[in-house]
Parts: structure tokens; C-alpha cells; sequence
């Protein structure tokens, strides 16, 4: 569980890096698109061929579908919900963020969409030990790759706003520990799990990740960079598949 945590932790502190670098450096917008397009890709791959592909092989097709379409039902109601509060544009780098003056409680709203973002990511990661080989290295190169793009967007967004450093920082540090303790979680409570439930919560997994690129990390590539952003899109998308068969 500790080496389930520690995974977790690390693809987690991806966050704050990018937090670091979107708050405190001037990043050009078009830049800050091109790396969250690449980093769409990165987790698409990751969701088609390490998280569905694995769903599919330990439980059919029946519990990885079921799965993956209840998590993209859950993480869009979620997401709803939340967006009427002010988190619509938390991963946004312009100046499309609410302050909290602008809206109240959307500073609350944006540290809980950013927690629902990374838990899926993190419970994946845990539960990727559970096989007893090892975790995989794809999906905390993936998740930790994805990350950083995300952190540096959303800070950004959050620099303009007018949030604090203490918001902003630790908000990243906190979602860094939780996506530790959910990597562990994942890990201790589906131990011993039935190969159909673990294909299904696998799956809901990659549902929900899915759900959140497309809802949260797409629109802001193609804000800024319009038609390219299917090229570094694909270009992330290759490099996660071929990282998987090395």
C-alpha cells in the first residue's frame, strides 16, 4: 500500500509542477495549448490501450462497458454540478477563470473539480499493483506526463483571477497527498476483488478520464491552438502507445 501510495504521490506531484511553472512564468498561451493537447493524447492512449484493453481482457465486454459508461455518467454530472458553481473553466489559462469576488465559492468549486480530475487517474494507479507485477509504468507516465499541462493551465488561469499563491499552491500540494492516499485506497480496497468488478471499476476509471479530457483538457488546446491541436493531439496519443510496447 505504501508503494501504492508513493506511485500515486509522484504522478500527483506533476500538479504542482506545472502549478509552479503556470504561476510563477509567463508561459505563452499557444505553448500552453500545444502541451495540454499533447497531453489529451497521452491519456487517451492511456485510457484505449493500458485501461479499457486491460477492463476488457479481465472481464468481457459487458463490465468494461458497463464501467467505463457509468464513470462518464457520474464525472459529467459531477462536472455539472460544479460548473454551475464556478469550476467550468478550471483548467482554463485565459482569463475565462471566475474570482471569487466574480462568483462566490467558485474558489471552493475549482479545488473540488480539480480533486475529482486526479482521483480517478490515482485509484488506477493503485490498482495497477494488484496483478503483483509490478505498477505500470505507462499509467504513471501517462498521469504524470497529463498532469503538468493540467497544473500549468489551470494556475495560470488562477494567477489571472487574482487567487493567492497560498490558494493556488496549496491546493496543488493537497491534491498531490490525495492522489496518493486514492492510489493507496485503490490498491487495499479493490485487493481480492473479483476479476469482473476490477474490469468494471478499471473501466469506470477510463470512462470518467475520458469524460475529463473532453470536457476540461480539449477546449482549452483548441482555444488557443486551433488546428493543431489534432496534431500534437495524435503526436501525445503515439508517443503513450508507443511508450507501451517498449
Amino acid at each position: 500500500m505504501l508503494q501504492a501510495a508513493g506511485w500515486g504521490l509522484l504522478a500527483g506531484s506533476a500538479l504542482l509542477v506545472g502549478a509552479l511553472v503556470g504561476y510563477l512564468a509567463r508561459v505563452p498561451r499557444g505553448v500552453v495549448a500545444g502541451v495540454m493537447g499533447f497531453g489529451s493524447g497521452v491519456l487517451m492512449s492511456a485510457v484505449s490501450f493500458d485501461l479499457i484493453a486491460e477492463a476488457h481482457e479481465l472481464g468481457g465486454l459487458l463490465p468494461t462497458a458497463s464501467g467505463a459508461a457509468l464513470g462518464a455518467l457520474v464525472y459529467t454530472a459531477a462536472n455539472v454540478a460544479l460548473a454551475k458553481r464556478g469550476a467550468r473553466h478550471r483548467k482554463r489559462s485565459g482569463g475565462l477563470q471566475p474570482s471569487e469576488s466574480e462568483q462566490s465559492g467558485s474558489g471552493t468549486a475549482i479545488a473540488v473539480g480539480a480533486l475529482l480530475d486526479g482521483i480517478p487517474e490515482s485509484v488506477v494507479i493503485g490498482a495497477s499493483l494488484l496483478g503483483g507485477g509490478g505498477v505500470s509504468v505507462v499509467t504513471v507516465a501517462a498521469v504524470f506526463i497529463s498532469n503538468v499541462p493540467e497544473g500549468l493551465s489551470s494556475a495560470a488561469g488562477m494567477r489571472r483571477a487574482g487567487r493567492s499563491r497560498r490558494y493556488v499552491f496549496g491546493l496543488w500540494i493537497a491534491i498531490a497527498v490525495v492522489s496518493g492516499l486514492a492510489s493507496m485506497a485503490g490498491y487495499g480496497l479493490l485487493a481480492g476483488a473479483a476479476p469482473q468488478w476490477l474490469a468494471a471499476i478499471t473501466a469506470f476509471a477510463g470512462g470518467a478520464i475520458l469524460s475529463m479530457v473532453a470536457d476540461t483538457m480539449i477546449p482549452e488546446a483548441f482555444d488557443d491552438a486551433h488546428l493543431l491541436v489534432g496534431l500534437v493531439t495524435v503526436a501525445g496519443f503515439l508517443s503513450a502507445f508507443a511508450l507501451s510496447h517498449l
